[in-house]
């Protein structure tokens, strides 16, 4: 477990620590769009039982480290398994994605809600993580992830993905002790299990708070940042020796750039529509930034991509340091696999030339 990395470059870039180029990984790197991830996903019979098996979980993690020049891997897992380990009961819909069987509704269902084990029901989330360390061989590091407090009381509350958020919104104004209750318990929860993961192998946080951008600033800062803060604040901070750094990631939240980077992470993801060049004018020094490319680049040809990309680092401005690059949101299921090798490699190449 602590050998030392072949290639630590996106660590050192998340502390903003001298680094040769800049180094990519992709948010859904291991998903729909590798014909290999597909395959393994038929064999699981399902995408919940692909993420509860442990060996299959770290083949399609490793998937997309065969094919492309990545400098890290992420847990392949979902958002949903806290709320699961709950008693939601979570499952997926084809062509609707994720549901719960049981709802955040009632006044009496939310004052019981109780934070899981994540050694008791999460269990397989740490053999997975265990699994895929050892697997990596020290080649690159591993991130653990989970959704942010808030965007998972989304899904708690609505049941499924509501584009409106009528249900938690009403909530909010109407009965904000039992928002935050829901924040709280899923807050403590969240900790933990990223704890669990970096106790079992993993070597960067990341907290995906996908839904927080639908809220207006003041609802923002209470409902969603003030408990992503709470998170970063209980996270391991180092573990065999080395910091275990932590990255922040609102969907549409630029409007809130220098209270993210306040809010104690080491980096701040950006969505596609913020531009990177202002964001680091935004930010300074304070943290690293990840992004941003529009994963919808990805659907045009290999020259428009390189261009793309390159604009990219070349907003980010000079630096040998303090940037990783990645998309502003995940790797659609339609992107052709041969396009990412050139994303991965044309971040590689410019980077370098770069600095």
């Amino acid at each position: 477990m602590t050998r030392a990395l072949d290639n630590d470059t996106f660590l050192r870039a998340l502390l903003r620590e001298p680094v040769d180029y800049t180094p990519v990984w992709l948010m859904r790197q291991a998903g729909r769009y590798l014909p290999e991830y597909c395959e393994t996903r038929r064999r699981a019979g399902s995408f919940l039982q692909l993420c509860k098996n442990p060996a299959l979980a770290c083949e399609v993690t490793l998937q997309p480290l065969a094919r492309y020049r990545l400098d890290a891997a992420i847990l392949f897992s979902d958002i949903l398994t806290v709320p699961d380990a709950m008693g939601l009961g979570l499952y997926f819909s084809e062509g609707e994605g994720p549901r719960f069987e049981r709802p955040l509704r009632e006044e009496d269902a939310i004052r019981k809600l109780r934070v899981p084990d994540p050694c008791g029901g999460l269990r397989y989330v740490m053999d997975a993580v265990a699994e895929i360390r050892r697997a990596l061989a020290g080649s690159v590091p591993l991130i653990g992830f989970a959704g942010s407090p808030f965007t998972l009381a989304c899904y708690m509350v609505e049941g499924g993905p509501d584009g409106e958020f009528a249900r938690i919104k009403k909530m909010i104004y109407d009965r904000p002790d039992l928002i935050h209750r829901i924040l709280s318990v899923n807050a403590e929860a969240v900790t933990a299990y990223l704890n669990a993961q970096i106790d079992s192998g993993a070597q960067a946080a990341m907290l995906f708070d996908t839904w927080g951008g639908c809220l207006s600033e003041a609802a923002y800062r209470e409902f969603s940042l003030a408990y992503m803060r709470r998170v970063v604040g209980g996270l391991i901070r180092e573990k065999d020796g080395r910091r275990v750094p932590s990255i922040v990631f609102t969907k549409g939240g630029g409007a809130w750039l220098e209270a993210i980077a306040a809010c104690g992470c080491d980096a701040v993801g950006l969505d596609w529509t913020v531009d990177i060049g202002a964001a680091r004018r935004r930010i300074g020094d304070r943290v690293a930034l990840q992004g941003n490319l529009d994963p919808a680049a990805l659907l045009a040809s290999p020259e428009a991509i390189v261009r793309e990309t390159r604009a990219v680092l070349d907003a980010f401005g000079p630096s040998d340091t303090g940037h990783v690059f990645n998309l502003g949101h995940g790797v659609s299921r339609f992107t052709p696999p041969d396009h990412v090798a050139a994303l991965v490699d044309a971040v590689h190449e410019h980077s370098r030339r770069e600095k």
